[in-house]
């Protein structure tokens, strides 16, 4: 039969479901420690057979109470990690007026556009300024959306950049997940993202690929340990 907890182990296994915390869930039980022993006390805390299977029992018992399992967490931190951001924001180049004009001239989104740009030209003659009615050689149906032609004598195949973000109230999936909102600012907007790289850190931590920090094996008193190494630093020094 396994030997019950101690008050405070016992103490020391509710902080610790609280935010899986070592440290800080040593200190909150009640335990007293300074510098960090309080962080090698709660490790070897946490390798006491009894405390892991209350831990455990905690878990399992959160889990039912909230209906939510590991590979639920798991599969929600993976659909973050692997999300494609081209989903959500995308840098793009596309062509300039001049890419798929006729003869590379300017090319006019349609007859609309061109008959205001030819008023607005007159306009400007009647007020005085010497200009140029604008010519239509370039032909219509300009996309704004269309590559750039690798020919292009204007932007010599590069078009012009531009950042696109998508319309969220349409995002599904793993995109849906990855979207953390948008704001304003002076530039105009920025689309805010979860952090994968976070996301993937959680996923080899639940895996175990590594450990947070090295696991001291404390086999000797610490206080006794510290005096040890205080005393060869000392010597050392002649």
């Amino acid at each position: 039969m396994s030997k019950p907890l101690t008050p405070k182990q016992q103490r020391f296994v509710e902080e610790y479901l609280v935010d899986f915390k070592g440290g800080p869930a040593y200190i909150r039980a009640g335990y007293t420690a300074r510098g960090n022993a309080a962080e090698v006390n709660a490790s070897r805390l946490l390798r006491n057979a009894q405390v892991q299977e209350a831990i455990a029992a905690g878990r399992q018992a959160l889990s039912e109470r909230t209906e939510i399992t590991q590979d639920m967490v798991l599969e929600r931190w993976w659909q973050i990690a692997t999300a494609d951001v081209n989903e959500l924001v995308q840098f793009r180049r596309t062509n300039c007026r001049y890419c798929h004009g006729k003869k590379h001239a300017w090319q006019w989104i349609d007859t609309e556009e061109y008959a205001q740009a030819v008023l607005a030209v007159k306009q400007a003659i009647k007020d005085g300024e010497p200009q140029q009615l604008p010519k239509k050689d370039g032909g219509f149906g300009y996309d704004s959306k269309a590559d750039p032609h690798p020919e292009c004598p204007k932007c010599f195949g590069e078009g012009k950049a531009e950042v696109h973000a998508m319309d969220t109230r349409h995002l599904k999936g793993a995109a849906r997940l990855l979207y953390a909102g948008a704001k304003l600012t002076q530039a105009g907007f920025e689309i805010k993202t979860m952090d994968q790289a976070k996301a993937l850190e959680n996923i080899a931590r639940h895996l175990g690929m590594f450990k947070d920090k090295l696991e001291l094996e404390v086999t000797e008193n610490l206080a006794d340990v510290l005096a040890a190494a205080r005393e060869r630093a000392i010597a050392s020094r002649g």
